[in-house]
């Protein structure tokens, strides 16, 4: 039997998470590091990517923090650069940063609606295009967008929310088409509710309750569904997958009640 049958899945790749200080993103870095990818740890908050870092080190996994605004497209272009020199290549982008505050239609402020449009939609503009470049030179490559359910579902108080995951999947679906003659997969993934820091700012134990009734699998989603997901999209196993929105969210987006 060969020796590369029992090979991590990753092995000798170079990756980047945005958002990966906790909740999925973390969880997705730690996913990639144990699958073989060497992975840079991108947040806003530094401290806790270098919690990501040390916990993915300890675990004799490769990784670098870089402390960065993602809706600044300087900080996706030098967290690229720096991953291929130090790596020598670069093949996986996960654009799962954004920041969210639900509300009524005549509570959105201008502050919340730039904020969210520059970490939720124009961050993923700049991760692809910073990333397409290196991923051309290593021979092709995989994206993967953060999207929601909210991008398929109407949610009262979360317009913008809803919009912004609706044209992540739109960018996808494009980026797809351009980018696949260079190698290039671009993919996303539609998480359902899962508990996170961010989720709880927004949503109450009473509404994800109700979340839990309508949803058939009869319970929320785990961080590691998600990033089970990512690991999925990331790999060879997803060579002829691209454009493609995968909705991870225990069949709510189907369920009528």
């Amino acid at each position: 039997m060969p020796n590369s049958i029992l090979e991590p899945r990753l092995a000798g790749k170079v990756a980047l998470v945005t958002g990966a200080a906790r909740g999925i993103g973390r969880e997705i870095a730690l996913r990639l590091a144990r699958e073989g990818a060497a992975v840079g740890v991108l947040d806003l908050k530094a401290e806790l990517a270098e919690d990501t870092v040390d916990t993915i080190v300890q675990a004799g996994g490769r990784a670098r923090a870089f402390a960065g605004n993602v809706a600044e497209r300087q900080s996706l272009v030098d967290a690229v650069a720096a991953l291929e020199a130090d790596y020598g290549r670069f093949d996986i982008l996960v654009n799962n940063a954004i920041w969210v505050r639900y509300g009524p239609l005549e509570s959105i402020t201008q502050e919340a609606l730039d904020r969210m449009l520059a970490t939720g939609f124009s961050s993923i503009v700049w991760g692809m295009q910073a990333a397409a470049p290196a991923m051309v030179r290593a021979g092709g490559g995989s994206i993967i967008n953060i999207a929601s359910v909210a991008g398929y579902l109407a949610m009262p108080g979360a317009l913008v929310y809803c919009g912004v995951k609706a044209g992540v999947m739109g960018l996808t679906r494009s980026a797809s088409a351009e980018l696949g003659p260079q190698g290039i997969r671009v993919n996303a993934i539609a998480p359902g509710s899962v508990p996170t820091p961010g989720v709880a700012v927004n949503v109450d134990e009473t509404k994800m309750q109700g979340r839990i009734e309508r949803t058939p699998l009869r319970r929320l989603g785990r961080v590691q569904d998600i990033a089970g997901a990512a690991a999925f999209l990331a790999s060879a196993d997803a060579d002829f997958v691209t454009g493609e929105v995968l909705s991870v969210d225990g069949g709510i987006t189907h369920a009528f009640s």
